[in-house]
Parts: C-alpha cells; sequence; structure tokens
C-alpha cells in the first residue's frame, strides 16, 4: 500500500504541470521581491516629494482617543495597491508578448506547409 502510494505521488510530481507550477512559485516569489523594491524605492518616494514630501509607509489614522496606540496604516495599503497594479501590468504585457508570439509562430508553420 505504501509503495503505491509513494509510485503515484512520485508520478504526480514529476508531471511537468507541477513541476512548472513549482517553478512558477518560486520566480513569481523572486519577481515580487523586485516589484516591491521597485515601488518602494523607485516609484513611491518622487510620489511622496510631489505631494509634499511624504512617506506612504508613514500614513495612519489613529483609532480611539489621543493616548490610544491603534492605527490604521493606510499608506501601506495604498502601497500595496500600487505593488498590484505594477504586478498586474506587467502580466499582462508579458502574456500578451507570449500571445503575439504564439500566433506568429503558429501563421510561419501555416506558411511553411503552403
Amino acid at each position: 500500500m505504501a509503495n503505491k502510494t509513494l509510485s503515484e505521488f512520485k508520478q504526480f510530481i514529476l508531471k511537468g504541470n507541477v513541476l512548472d507550477m513549482a517553478v512558477g512559485i518560486i520566480i513569481g516569489g523572486a519577481f515580487n521581491k523586485i516589484v516591491s523594491s521597485l515601488v518602494n524605492d523607485i516609484i513611491m518616494p518622487p510620489i511622496g516629494y510631489l505631494i509634499g514630501g511624504v512617506n506612504f509607509s508613514e500614513l495612519k489614522a489613529r483609532v480611539g482617543g489621543p493616548e490610544s496606540e491603534v492605527y490604521i496604516n493606510y499608506g501601506n495599503f495604498i502601497q500595496e495597491i500600487i505593488n498590484f497594479l505594477i504586478i498586474a501590468l506587467t502580466v499582462f504585457v508579458i502574456v500578451k508578448a507570449v500571445v503575439k508570439m504564439s500566433n506568429l509562430r503558429k501563421a510561419e508553420e501555416g506558411d511553411a506547409k503552403k
């Protein structure tokens, strides 16, 4: 029983889909760090400067009275929205380029068959 389960697990792991997904997750994690650095270190400082030297990560609203230590960190939220938009735009451009290359390849293959 254990050998059969181990064999099935091995087949599952060695399928191309699982390996592709694992590579995608690893690359995605590394890409996330690059995008975070782009947003935090390159994009946000000039935006903060343009709106009066504001550092988005420091934007927060106190919840409760003056002695309250509870804050809503809306600056971090704004920064994460910008991260998301940059990632979405990048993925869109990459997918669009891949589809275009795929269509060109299919057209070339169609011309070669004639």
